[in-house]
């Protein structure tokens, strides 16, 4: 039986096999973070598609400084952010729609929490992409920061200072109700984390 190491030495020399191995693994971690990034399924399908045909292409530069998952990520990213280069001037505000949201009146707890969820999604989207992609691969996927330093090609320390901005701006727009809980807040998934937290 395969596993992950020997699946990518095989998928250099092309083998099929393999490269369905890789995909059935991790290809709906790239739907998730493509649907988490550009709030469109359909997108997200195209970008799974893109992602797995740009990994074929390069899997020949994947020297294995970070998991094969990490490498992966970075390329969603990418084909995400050109997603959203190419929406941006159909794109509706985000923010419009959030603060329309939030002057109607309250409905019960349970959707609040997940208007809440919804909103902060759509409000990470319009940060800027590195903040974005950080906030998601922290906040729902659980990666450390060493491990999103590693898929964004970029340094711990700026990985901790854009995630840092990005629960910032979060809680700027959403006011108390991101730290209606002991100063951490609601995310999709779990809470997020003030900056600061222990390290995975």
């Amino acid at each position: 039986m395969l596993d992950e190491r020997q699946a990518v030495e095989q998928a250099r020399r092309g083998q099929e096999v393999a490269w369905r191995y890789l995909y059935d693994g991790h290809a709906d971690f790239v739907f998730r973070l493509a649907v988490r990034t550009t709030g469109d399924r359909a997108a997200a399908l195209d970008v799974v598609q893109e992602t797995f045909v740009r990994a074929a292409a390069g899997i020949g530069r994947f020297r294995g400084d970070s998991t094969f998952r990490s490498w992966l990520a970075r390329i969603a990213f990418n084909e995400t952010t050109n997603w959203v280069r190419r929406q941006a001037r159909r794109r509706e505000s985000v923010l419009e729609a959030a603060d329309h949201v939030a002057a109607e009146d309250r409905p019960d707890e349970s959707a609040v929490n997940q208007d809440l969820a919804e909103r902060a999604l759509a409000v990470a989207r319009t940060l800027p992409p590195q903040q974005r992609d950080v906030l998601i691969l922290r906040t729902t996927e659980g990666f450390s920061y060493r491990e999103i330093a590693r898929a964004l090609g970029t340094s711990e320390g700026s990985v901790r200072v854009s995630y840092h901005h990005a629960i910032r701006k979060l809680r700027e727009h959403f006011g108390v109700e991101l730290g209606s809980q002991g100063g951490r807040g609601t995310r999709p998934g779990g809470e997020f984390d003030e900056y600061g937290e222990s390290e995975h």
